[in-house]
């Protein structure tokens, strides 16, 4: 979509908040990246760029709390796909594929990277075919 992505501008404005309001919890709310994420023959969707994305960015979310920032919780943008009102259906934000035709479901590899994150409160390592 031509926006800037910058993973360690989270980390310095999640250290510079921390800094700014001691002790106050602090929650990021929404954060994810569009594609034009498609079913494979195999019926999958192999969203790479959204696990590297969510990858450095919650690796940056990590660094910061080890730098003291006060993160209390990450919360991925978004569930589903859905009518993003600048681009339509052309992009797609979830980590779960919505076919808006018949309304099926299909998680993401990005939803089974979020899920290995959430299960081990860790930032895993990326699969090595996914960092190329």
């Amino acid at each position: 979509m031509g926006w800037l992505v910058d993973a360690s501008g989270l980390h310095d404005l999640l250290l510079d908040v921390s800094k700014q309001a001691p002790g106050l919890p602090l929650y990021i709310t929404e954060n994810g990246r569009a594609a034009e994420d498609y079913v494979n023959p195999e019926g999958e969707v192999n969203d790479v760029e959204r696990v590297r994305y969510l990858h450095t960015h919650l690796e940056a979310a990590a660094r910061a709390i080890k730098d003291g920032a006060s993160l209390a919780g990450y919360f991925v943008w978004s569930l589903l796909d859905n009518f993003e009102w600048a681009w339509g259906y052309q992009k797609r934000f979830g980590i779960v594929f919505v076919d808006f035709g018949t309304q099926r479901r299909i998680p993401k590899a990005s939803a089974r990277f979020y899920s290995d994150v959430v299960r081990a409160n860790a930032v895993p390592p990326l699969p090595a075919r996914w960092t190329r």
